[in-house]
């Protein structure tokens, strides 16, 4: 996108995004051939970011340098993040997870994040409640945070060139993290995204892929029973939808894999579809 676009989407001015660009280094425009900047959605991240610290009483200057800018401080590396995520999650320290939160998507790229920071730190946080270690309130929280920042990466998504991809939980699913995770690296490969979200009837998402002519229909489930009472149905529409293909994901219908492992398969899919 251009400058204008990038204002038009953060609702910080033109010329204040190339003051911050100039001054401070924050954000890292790619050129095009004819030499024009084109900016990126972690550029997008890293100015709503900066928005945030100014909201708080933050200087532009202070705020640059917790951002780690080229000029100030180096970005903070992945393991570190995850760290501060899952402490913050146990100290019930909202304001140092959201911040956590912030940072991880401003300083890293998306598909670094959600392999490398958002993958470890909700597995970690889930199994501290499965030990008794946290309360099921202390991972929901990080758990939304995370949902919320993921949800705005989607939304206004564009794309296609690989394809139309409809994604939503099975019925009775509610956790929606991991496929909005997959949603985001989708829609950063070429994808055009349709993001139906949590306890879809699947049916109802078939007959919506065929009307909108996407190909291929994601259903995700992390508990061993949403998954069980999907698979009956879903054998059921690969017979009377066999143009869409419908791919499983999530823990429940089997050993997980990491979101990049689905991105493969799903690129597999748009040559073959």
């Amino acid at each position: 996108m251009n400058i204008q676009a990038l204002a038009r989407r953060t609702g910080i001015p033109a010329a204040t995004l190339r003051k911050w660009e100039q001054r401070y280094g924050v954000l890292k425009p790619e050129r095009t051939p004819g030499a024009h900047r084109r900016y990126s959605e972690r550029d997008v991240l890293r100015v709503e970011w900066l928005k945030a610290r100014l909201s708080e009483g933050y200087r532009i200057g202070e705020a640059a340098q917790l951002l780690g800018a080229e000029t100030a401080t180096p970005p903070r590396a992945a393991s570190e993040l995850v760290g501060e995520l899952v402490e913050a999650t146990r100290e019930r320290n909202h304001r140092r997870l959201a911040l956590a939160v912030d940072q991880a998507f401003a300083l890293l790229p998306p598909e670094e994040v959600i392999a490398n920071v958002v993958e470890p730190a909700l597995a970690e946080t889930g199994e501290l409640w499965a030990r008794g270690a946290i309360e099921v309130a202390d991972e929901h929280h990080i758990t939304q945070l995370v949902r919320g920042k993921l949800h705005t990466l989607l939304e206004g998504a564009q794309g296609g060139s690989r394809g139309s991809v409809i994604l939503c939980c099975a019925p009775g699913e509610r956790h929606e993290c991991g496929l909005l995770g997959v949603g985001v690296l989708l829609y950063l490969d070429g994808w055009q995204v349709i993001y139906l979200g949590a306890d879809t009837p699947l049916t109802a998402a078939a007959a919506f892929a065929n009307a909108v002519g996407a190909h291929v229909v994601c259903v995700s489930a992390t508990m061993s029973e949403a998954a069980a009472r999907a698979a009956d149905e879903l054998a059921g529409l690969e017979e009377g939808f066999p143009e869409i293909t419908f791919v499983r994901g999530g823990r429940g219908f089997g050993p997980a894999e990491g979101s990049r492992s689905a991105l493969e398969r799903l690129r597999e899919l748009a040559v073959s579809v």
